[in-house]
């Protein structure tokens, strides 16, 4: 199972939101850069870069932030947040990236997911935001009919990366995620699935690995020392 440490920028900072809510920010670091390497260093699978910005306005803000983490480490990246045009896709993967992550237009436009992965297979992620089993978009600010399960099943017939899985009500909650959903969706789909939100102590990364899961996202947790990246790194490097 990959780890993949989150970084989520905005303003050119690293900060971390609370159930995606973005009058609950916290600003961890003032070097995004330096965080960068810092995971690198540690020993991280890739990084989980998040412009928070762009997924507010619908397209990508803190470029020249990613585009210096991309020059300062060679860990893989995979970058979302406001992805909504083809121009969007060509212009991060110009960064350097080796993969983006697509969610609003995506999820309500699957025709154009479907286009999308396959202009580029393997290098498309899907970003499956959830609220209470349906369908987040919008930078998690609105919530539509679709069940999460749905739109994973559509996807997983087209040349997908992987899909992240955030439970937004677990997010930066550092309450554990949700099992019983990422269960479900594992079950479901033979995509890659990459858990995130929620991630908080040993033992979530225990019962993830059981799950068979490619790989997670950690956040919050690792800002506020809840989790050592070391020893998680050692329980799923372990059989």
């Amino acid at each position: 199972m990959q780890i993949f440490p989150a970084i989520d920028l905005r303003g050119g900072y690293c900060v971390r939101l609370r159930q995606g809510d973005y009058a609950q920010e916290t600003i961890f670091d003032n070097d995004p850069v330096a965080v960068a390497k810092r995971w690198e260093s540690l020993g991280a699978a890739g990084l989980h870069l998040v412009d928070l910005d762009g997924a507010k306005r619908g397209e990508p803000v803190n470029g020249e932030c990613v585009r210096k983490i991309r020059a300062a480490v060679a860990l893989p990246c995979q970058v979302g947040g406001g992805l909504r045009e083809n121009s969007h896709i060509e212009e991060v993967l110009s960064w350097g990236v080796e993969r983006v992550i697509l969610g609003t237009r995506a999820l309500q436009d699957p025709l154009w997911l479907r286009s999308a992965c396959e202009r580029h297979p393997e290098q498309i992620v899907l970003g499956l935001d959830s609220r209470s089993g349906r369908v987040a978009t919008h930078g998690w600010l609105e919530t539509s009919p679709q069940s999460v399960i749905e739109a994973a099943r559509r996807a997983a017939a087209w040349p997908l990366a992987a899909i992240v899985y955030t439970d937004i009500l677990k997010d930066g909650m550092l309450e554990g995620p949700n099992f019983a959903a990422l269960a479900e969706l594992r079950s479901a789909v033979r995509t890659p699935i990459f858990a995130s939100g929620g991630i908080t102590t040993l033992d979530d990364i225990r019962a993830l690995k059981v799950l068979d899961l490619a790989g997670c996202v950690i956040g919050r947790s690792l800002y506020e020392g809840l989790l050592d990246l070391t020893e998680v790194l050692r329980i799923v490097g372990s059989n």
